[in-house]
């Protein structure tokens, strides 16, 4: 089985096909770019989706702003928008994987994933473009919240490199917990309750962190578990990208977070991802 790529007409005859081996790098590469694009088309038709991940974490962005600015800012000294929006961006990036990770399930299901497999491209383009469009959608769900925050009060204090540093742990945080949700969703029963159990665990680390309250205003038994969950690591990293502090400690917890996180979940990632395509 091969992929092809179309070569220019030559002489008024019709394009001939230069063809590339199925299994070649440059295959690969350009139908994770093609099934990306589809990825994100479907994002984009999903309003339901668009209003969970932007609309939903900017009104939170407001209420934590309007009825927890004041509390959470005497108690850090330090204006409460600067953890909000960290835990907005990471909250949105969470959601968003259960919401594909959900419909990969579902397509599963519907057999999609078989008729992919059969198709005469790389095997890997499907699932690297999800990956792909995760990142992507992390990204750009990124910058709209940062727009919003901006108009809150948030601001880049340290300079273009930290500002720039703050998407990138957005980026890295959203990539590793959409692996860890897609290797869920293609190694859970088709159909099965993704939702519920994934919405708890994001709703549970996101109450949970130093983001939606200092980690000593927990109760101390729980401060250890709070001060190193995932998201509270990248949400000290982000704020002290944007407004200053400490920054190695919390990068070495989030590299560790994302690295495990990947390396843990991608070889059951692919793995299910074939029994998927195949057992249907």
């Amino acid at each position: 089985m091969t992929a092809v790529a179309e070569r220019p007409a030559q002489d008024g005859v019709a394009p001939a096909a230069d063809l590339l081996p199925e299994s070649s790098f440059g295959a690969w590469w350009r139908q994770t770019l093609i099934l990306t694009g589809r990825q994100l088309l479907v994002a984009v038709r999903d309003v339901p989706t668009l209003i969970q991940v932007l609309i939903f974490p900017a009104l939170t962005m407001l209420m934590f702003k309007v009825v927890l600015g004041d509390v959470v800012g005497s108690a850090t000294g330090m204006d409460s928008i600067y953890g909000t929006v960290p835990l907005v961006i990471l909250t949105s990036a969470m959601f968003g994987s259960v919401v594909s990770a959900t419909r990969l399930n579902m397509e599963r299901k519907t057999g999609l994933l078989g008729r992919l497999y059969v198709l005469p491209i790389n095997r890997g383009a499907d699932f690297t473009a999800r990956v792909l469009a995760e990142s992507i959608r992390a990204l750009l769900t990124t910058i709209c919240l940062v727009a919003a925050g901006f108009a809150m009060g948030f601001r880049f204090t340290q300079g273009i490199g930290p500002a720039i540093g703050i998407f990138v742990v957005a980026v890295a945080f959203g990539t590793a917990f959409a692996m860890l949700t897609l290797a869920l969703a293609v190694n859970s029963r088709p159909g099965a309750p993704l939702v519920p159990y994934l919405g708890l665990l994001s709703s549970l680390l996101m109450f949970f962190n130093s983001g939606f309250s200092p980690v000593d205003m927990y109760p101390g038994w729980l401060q250890p578990i709070v001060a190193n969950q995932p998201m509270t690591p990248a949400i000290d990293l982000m704020r002290a990208l944007a407004v200053g502090g400490p920054v190695m400690s919390n990068l070495i917890k989030v590299t560790i977070w994302v690295v495990v996180l990947t390396v843990l979940t991608t070889y059951p990632a692919l793995r299910g991802y074939h029994r998927a395509a195949v057992g249907r």
